[in-house]
């Protein structure tokens, strides 16, 4: 029987929803101290990140009651529910994607909680994808209200997440490997997931634990060049800490793959990530699947979006997918999804979208234009016209930006 397209729509999100499992903190965490346990002794665990509270729980499932205390950093809506040992923990709510007072007290909570613990003392990190805005702090001089100018400018700016956790690095006392003067030489291990290009550990979390990123910055304003230029000097040749990545996007896709064709879908897996600009990466992809081979196409990374001033609500996925949706209008044999893995989309309680070929039609019923929407940066408020947000709340993961696109047989 022919499937329609409230059958591929459906088939989309399950597809969707079956990779975030592969990939999710309390299960990878959970599997990674089980296979390499953590030493014995006084035990203190330090989760950072949108996926900290699930993280959390699998390191709680892996290690029982035997540790002696933890932090926890996350986002507001993210926080942990059902943590098992709840009165061993203490919650710290930062603020994303631009840090505010939230963040600054969330890094005086980390640096006390480091300073506090015995020389002998195990520290588990569990660090994952906004790390970098959750926790915060400043060097001399920088208050909250510059911290914020540099953050909104780099949101803005369409650099990519090397280049904007390479300027973070350069005015912040804790990333760049700098935490690790406060970590002294006590024992430690991080478990990430990761929500970059690569893997690479300097940039996850603004390599918090790690190297600082080597090589030029990009083109800046006077006012923000003066401030890296303050910057506080990196830690020469400090004492590494063994970084091991839990999840990863790779991870994701080979779960998407896996459970399309289950579905009976011929899944394709395109070796090329998603990067470079939104607009023309969503363009692209809309007029290929018109003309692709049927079946599941599973894309995943990460593109840049240059935002006009005072945009309007959406993010980089809901502006893709509405992008693809212009491309897509009329095709009624083709759906795509696209969405963040963390259930976030830029600075909306939304995920993503899931467009078909009347999206534009329905959205433009509602007295919008989608054109316009898309020079606004307003996509989400045309989507939720059109009924095609995807809403999920907390994934308890983070592996950048999945985009599925199914094509039917006929």
């Amino acid at each position: 029987m022919a499937l329609t397209e409230a059958d591929l729509r459906r088939q989309a999100l399950e597809i969707f929803h079956a990779a975030l499992r592969r990939v999710e903190g309390r299960r990878t965490v959970r599997s990674a101290l089980q296979a390499h346990p953590v030493p014995a002794g006084e035990r203190h665990i330090v989760a950072i990140g949108k996926a900290a509270a699930s993280m959390a729980m699998g390191a709680e499932e892996a290690l029982g009651s035997d540790f002696a205390d933890g932090l926890l950093v996350t986002k507001q809506g993210y926080e942990p529910k059902d943590l098992h040992e709840p009165q061993k923990w203490r919650a710290c709510i930062g603020e994303h994607p631009v840090p505010g007072p939230g963040s600054l007290a969330a890094g005086e909570a980390l640096i006390g909680c480091l300073e506090s613990l015995p020389p002998e003392a195990f520290v588990l990190f569990l660090v994952s994808g906004g790390a970098s805005s959750l926790v915060e702090v400043l060097p001399p001089g920088m208050d909250l209200n510059a911290l914020r100018k540099i953050n909104d400018w780099l949101l803005a700016s369409g650099l990519d997440i090397e280049a904007v956790n390479r300027i973070r690095q350069r005015f912040s006392r804790i990333k760049g490997g700098r935490l690790r003067a406060w970590l002294g030489h006590r024992p430690a291990r991080v478990l990430e997931i990761s929500d970059v290009a690569g893997d690479d550990i300097r940039i996850i979390g603004s390599g918090l634990l790690a190297e600082p990123l080597p090589g030029d910055l990009p083109p800046l304003p006077a006012w923000l060049r003066e401030w890296v230029e303050r910057a506080p000097p990196f830690i020469p040749k400090a004492l590494p800490v063994p970084h091991e990545i839990v999840a990863r996007l790779d991870d994701a896709l080979l779960a998407a793959a896996e459970t399309a064709k289950a579905r009976g879908f011929v899944a394709h897996l395109p070796v090329q990530r998603l990067f470079g600009d939104t607009t023309v990466t969503a363009r692209e992809i809309g007029r290929f699947m018109k003309t692709a081979q049927p079946g599941a196409w599973i894309w995943g990374g990460e593109t840049t979006l240059r935002l006009p001033p005072n945009p309007g609500r959406g993010g980089r996925n809901q502006h893709f997918a509405l992008t693809a949706a212009i491309e897509l209008a009329g095709c009624r044999s083709v759906v795509l999804l696209a969405a963040g893995s963390d259930g976030t989309d830029g600075p909306t309680a939304d995920a993503g979208a899931l467009v078909d070929g009347g999206t534009v039609a329905r959205g433009e019923a509602g007295g919008m234009s989608a054109a316009e929407a898309l020079a606004k940066a307003d996509s989400g408020a045309f989507l939720a016209l059109s009924g095609d947000l995807v809403t999920t709340g907390p994934t308890g993961t983070n592996v950048m930006d999945l985009v599925i696109a199914i094509k039917s047989a006929d």
